[in-house]
């Protein structure tokens, strides 16, 4: 990066931090004004209401009913939902006990679940991810209209399994936004405080999911989509292996980009960790044999790697009680008896090249403006469109690959890296998410070399807002992340419910 851009960084990122005090100190936080959750149900991960389900202790319908209800006890004040189909939904669940109730003994049943390992669940969807009839408008104005006529892949793999969903949930235009808001569909609030972003673009199912109104959610992430509002809204997120989810149905989409599926992957958001291997493995489909998911992780072997920050004055410091969270991680593992090493990340330090000429090399996605592949708007039209103008950099190729290799090598079969998933708690809107852009690099530098990374909650700060942090692993490795999402979950808690 040139000389000037790197210190109109700093100067950037210097106003953030500025900026970021002052809102935190000014601006008073506004709690959720929603009531807190009264049904057991409610508190039950998907794991457990399967179990209850073959032992006939609930129905599929109380289950969908319950949801329902909460849904619509929180989406008056946090404005998540798009578009809903609760009768289509309650009609599903009467057919999912009906064919519970024929079974007619355990060996049954168990063959049951087996063909439909989510029979009976109810669940939601990221309006990008496309689900049968309802809204596909994904926040433009110009398609408002627009519905989806199919599911998309990854939803029909869930729908197969004998899931149930519920609605479709809010994205900004064409998720091409950190924060959930739209012409369309206005504001997608933070359950944790009213005056926040719940982040982006899986702005609606983070809120859902946070506020406990959602079993889990079907979410997309290019450059953090998923793991940004699991941050907002307290709450696990996982982006897989590059590549191993379909996303076909997706909007938008490249069809002219051999690596937007790459780049591009679908993957669950739930408040619950151990329900994160089940789910993956229903979402990758055939390519979930690639994962071995089903065999045990070896934590004698497993090998700790943190840091705190990109080791570049070009990124937004991270908040304490973010590092705290890592410190606390690492200081559990360690008493397991876990090798863990710090790491200084000062090879990566540009990796605002890398992930942007990345992306700024894929081809075929449609202009926001035009709606169009190829009719695009030049620069003087989108100056007069778009409040923001873009730095157009010159390509990297060999920098992606060497920094590929180095983690590699790191990692291997058997190691973590913790590291922030962003630098700070949700953002204010009115402009904070531009403002702390540079943050993104954390996230967005494992779309572009594949590797997976979960979100792990680790409770709340002191202004009653989610922090935590993501743990990437290398490809294919999926169930390293997952596993060390569960021992978290089990060592400090996991999601907290809002403070209402």
């Amino acid at each position: 990066m040139s000389a000037f851009l790197r210190v109109l960084s700093f100067i950037f990122n210097i106003v953030a931090l500025v900026v970021n005090e002052i809102t935190n100190l000014i601006i008073p936080r506004r709690k959720p004004n929603y009531p807190p959750i009264k049904n057991p149900l409610l508190l039950k991960s998907v794991t457990e209401l399967l179990g209850d389900l073959k032992e006939r202790k609930i129905t599929s319908y109380e289950i969908v009913t319950a949801y329902i209800e909460r849904i619509k006890e929180v989406d008056s004040k946090l404005n998540a939902v798009v578009e809903h189909r609760y009768n289509e939904a309650l009609k599903e669940a009467r057919h999912a006990d009906n064919l519970i109730s024929k079974a007619q003994d355990d060996m049954q049943l168990m063959l049951l679940f087996s063909r439909y390992p989510l029979l009976g669940i109810p669940f939601t969807v990221k309006e990008a991810c496309g689900l049968k009839d309802l809204s596909h408008s994904v926040g433009s104005v110009a398609r408002k209209e627009e519905k989806s006529a199919t599911n998309g892949d990854v939803v029909e793999l869930v729908r197969a399994a004998g899931a149930i969903p519920l609605l479709v949930s809010a994205n900004p235009e064409f998720c091409l936004a950190f924060d959930g808001e739209s012409i369309v569909s206005g504001k997608c609030l933070n359950p944790y405080d009213l005056r926040r972003s719940s982040g982006g673009s899986s702005s609606g199912e983070g809120t859902l999911n946070g506020a406990g109104a959602s079993t889990f959610g079907l979410a997309s992430d290019i450059s953090g989509s998923i793991r940004l509002p699991s941050l907002f809204c307290g709450v696990f997120g996982h982006k897989p292996t590059g590549g191993l989810t379909s996303v076909k149905g997706h909007f938008p989409f490249s069809t002219k980009e051999p690596e937007f599926p790459f780049f591009l992957q679908m993957g669950p958001i739930t408040r619950f960790a151990k329900d994160l291997p089940l789910l993956l493995q229903i979402m990758a489909g055939e390519n979930a044999a690639k994962l071995k998911l089903t065999e045990n992780v070896d934590f004698s072997k497993l090998k700790i790697y943190y840091s705190y920050s990109m080791g570049s004055m070009l990124h937004v410091p991270v908040d304490f009680e973010i590092k705290l969270a890592i410190t606390m991680a690492v200081k559990c593992f360690e008493k397991g008896g876990i090798k863990t090493e710090e790491l200084h990340l000062a090879e990566l330090q540009d990796a605002i090249e890398i992930c942007l000429s990345s992306l700024a090399g894929i081809k075929g996605l449609p202009s926001v403006v035009t709606q169009s592949v190829t009719d695009k708007p030049n620069k003087l039209e989108l100056i007069q469109k778009i409040a923001q103008s873009l730095f157009g950099l010159a390509p990297y190729t060999t920098m992606p690959l060497f920094v590929e290799l180095m983690i590699l090598n790191i990692l291997g079969t058997n190691g973590v890296l913790i590291l922030p998933t962003y630098h700070k708690t949700a953002n204010f809107f009115k402009g904070c998410s531009l403002l702390n852009i540079s943050g993104v690099i954390f996230m967005l530098l494992f779309n572009v070399l594949g590797f997976p990374a979960t979100h792990v909650p680790m409770g709340l700060d002191r202004n009653g807002l989610p922090v935590g942090f993501q743990v990437v692993a290398a490809p294919y490795m999926d169930k390293l992340c997952l596993q060390v999402a569960t021992e978290m979950e089990a060592a400090f808690g996991g999601w907290v419910q809002p403070q209402v």
